[in-house]
């Protein structure tokens, strides 16, 4: 066997020296090689290394791999691959076990997949009743960011996954009650917009920014799943709704895959249907209206309107009404532009570390909707401010 073997060893062995520091020595030379290299007493060479996991047995040979495994009780079976490490001191073996660190992922798909045969529903189809007096409820939870970590102590108030999920049903149940007097034939519920904060198992978003965040990344997948369901099954019982999903840039991948979890849940029911493409803009017709969305960290706002144009030539002919919502700044804003309105819209989530100490703070927290009249267009905006 060929061996790299530190010079003073060499020297003791009497080898002629080379440059390369390998030998190929014969079984003689081997034994009193690992003698030389197995710490016992008298050895003050190897005084300073750490032997527990020395290859040589107590015969004084060397083992192999699974003679290694089983005498560290090491698990064999998980043993990718494996190199025996000799230019050392003392003969190792450098092993790369299968990744272990799987198993929260394993648990997370074990979970959700276990959700998915189960909650298979067949929801009985509901007749609605349409009529010229009824109206469109765009409901729009924006900028949710499950999973963001906010300290009173540095910036003046407290936000976590328990104050996300309360302040969205909060907001859709006061959303309800305040439009209990119009006649709603229709919901359009936009998903996505950072419904999730962080987009990897290091905390950070889809492009590498850490993030302060509350939970585990699965834990927060899960706890939007149900948040998601929830909100759907209540808007439900007033209209049908349609799920229009806006990609985003904390959680570009995941909330995608969400969104897909969501239109997977629902397969079995007539009254919902879904936009969940990875399109980055969405129109949606309405009568006279078109509403087109996005979360607005991509196309300049100035050239929304002529994207618009462009990519929904159809419905921008047939309506006479047109918006756009945009979400990503967590305020408000408005401007006419020709044939459209664009508007971003407030978020119910708190100020963490980087945006308090930026300055970035202090506008209203809400989740916002809107009342679409089937000729006239938006005719109502519904702030549930916390």
């Amino acid at each position: 066997m060929r061996y790299r073997i530190n010079r003073n060893i060499a020297l003791q062995l009497g080898l002629t020296l080379n440059k390369s520091n390998r030998y190929r020595i014969d079984k003689e030379t081997e034994k009193r090689f690992l003698e030389l290299t197995s710490t016992t007493d008298s050895n003050n060479y190897n005084a300073n290394r750490n032997t527990h996991f020395t290859a040589v047995s107590n015969d004084g040979s060397l083992m192999d791999i699974e003679e290694y495994c089983e005498h560290y009780a090491l698990d064999y079976s998980q043993v990718r691959s494996w190199k025996l490490i000799t230019h050392t001191a003392v003969p190792f073996y450098n092993i790369v076990f299968y990744d272990n660190h799987n198993k929260e992922e394993e648990s997370f798909r074990d979970q959700l997949i276990k959700d998915l045969q189960q909650y298979s529903p067949s929801f009985p189809k509901l007749e609605r009743i349409d009529n010229n007096d009824s109206y469109l409820l765009v409901i729009d939870p924006a900028d949710i960011h499950i999973g963001k970590l906010a300290s009173a102590f540095e910036t003046g108030e407290t936000y976590n996954n328990q104050i996300a999920v309360q302040r969205v049903l909060s907001g859709v149940h006061g959303i309800l009650d305040k439009v209990s007097s119009f006649k709603i034939d229709k919901i359009l519920f936009i998903g996505g917009n950072d419904i999730l904060h962080i987009d990897t198992p290091k905390r950070t978003t889809t492009s590498g920014t850490p993030q302060d965040t509350d939970g585990m990344w699965h834990s927060n997948f899960l706890i939007a799943k149900s948040l998601y369901v929830n909100v759907l099954e209540i808007l439900l019982s007033v209209a049908d709704v349609h799920f229009t999903f806006n990609p985003s840039n904390h959680d570009y991948m995941n909330g995608f895959f969400l969104a897909q979890v969501i239109e997977s849940y629902f397969r079995n029911c007539e009254n919902i249907t879904f936009d969940c493409s990875i399109a980055h803009r969405k129109g949606f017709r309405y009568y006279n209206n078109l509403i087109g969305t996005t979360h607005g960290d991509g196309a300049k706002q100035d050239l929304l309107p002529l994207l618009m144009a462009q990519e929904f030539p159809i419905e921008w002919s047939q309506t006479k009404h047109r918006y756009i919502y945009t979400h990503h700044v967590h305020h408000k804003t408005s401007k006419d532009y020709i044939g459209i309105t664009v508007e971003s819209l407030r978020s119910p989530s708190g100020t963490d570390s980087w945006h308090s100490r930026n300055g970035y703070q202090h506008a209203p927290k809400a989740i916002e909707a809107f009342l679409h009249c089937k000729q006239n267009g938006q005719i109502a905006r519904i702030s549930h401010l916390f």
